[in-house]
């Protein structure tokens, strides 16, 4: 298997990290609902709406299923946007696609803390995970960890000559 050197980088396979965003969406989601939500409508609905308060505020749990669709829709986006970052970081850095058994691990933890440390402050949330549910907090970090493997694996697929 030939990856890019730094001098001449890959075209991208965009198939591949659209595939991988989804996967990765579909693995949190449902990580999520085990978790904290139900397997209802009502709980997959929550799920969502609770991820559209990120820009529509509080109001985001009154506004039915055009919430939940606006939640599941930046859902998905986040997650594909992951995979991209990964790709175009290892694009430019090859080695980065070597290890996807360490370097995925690492880069689910650097998913987590910015995810929970910047951009949920900075967004309508406006806070970091309580430090009250260590297992909840332990559980996630693991999750990411899993989900940044699948980011390292089809960036892989995505760089592949």
């Amino acid at each position: 298997m030939s990856y890019p050197s730094v001098s001449q980088p890959a075209a991208i396979a965009w198939r591949q990290v659209l595939l991988g965003g989804l996967l990765v969406a579909i693995g949190d989601i449902a990580f999520a609902t085990t978790l904290w939500f139900s397997w209802t409508q009502e709980g997959l609905t929550r799920v969502f709406q609770t991820i559209a308060v990120g820009v529509l505020g509080k109001g985001s749990y009154e506004g039915g299923l055009t919430s939940a669709w606006l939640g599941a829709a930046l859902h998905v986006f986040m997650a594909t946007m992951f995979v991209v970052t990964y790709t175009l970081v290892a694009r430019r850095v090859p080695a980065l696609l070597r290890r996807p058994w360490l370097h995925g691990p690492l880069y689910g933890v650097v998913l987590y803390v910015m995810m929970n440390f910047v951009v949920m402050p900075l967004s309508r949330v406006g806070r970091s995970p309580s430090f009250k549910h260590l297992d909840w907090i332990s559980a996630s970090i693991v999750a990411h960890m899993v989900f940044g493997v699948i980011c390292v694996l089809f960036a892989r697929r995505a760089l592949r000559r």
